[in-house]
């Protein structure tokens, strides 16, 4: 799976995605692009999944019909979310074209 990882989401985290290819917005200079442009242009570049950790994305933009699949994560806290890095990795596994979940970590 081809999967964008937005602002927010502490880098580290690719190492526990290993099976799946890796980019960032940042990687890619989408930093300026706003959250549709992001939407749109990730979509067009062939990405699978957004892993983001905007839990407003749902309320500003528009996600129905849309190919990418998005996972939300609640923290940007890396501890936090590297102890969750199993539950984490099954969400990724389990999402689908279109498909969108928060996923609270505490």
């Amino acid at each position: 799976m081809r999967i964008l990882f937005d602002q927010g989401v502490p880098v580290p985290r690719r190492r526990h995605l290993a099976d799946h290819s890796i980019e960032t917005a940042a990687e890619l200079r989408w930093a300026t692009l706003s959250d549709r442009q992001r939407l749109d242009r990730a979509e067009a570049d062939g990405f699978d999944l957004l892993i983001t950790t905007d839990g407003n994305l749902k309320h500003q933009q528009v996600l129905t019909g849309r190919r990418l699949a998005i996972l939300v994560l609640s923290t940007t806290s890396w501890p936090r979310i590297r102890r969750r890095a199993t539950d984490v990795a099954q969400a990724v596994d389990a999402l689908s074209a279109g498909d969108y979940q928060d996923l609270q970590i505490q």
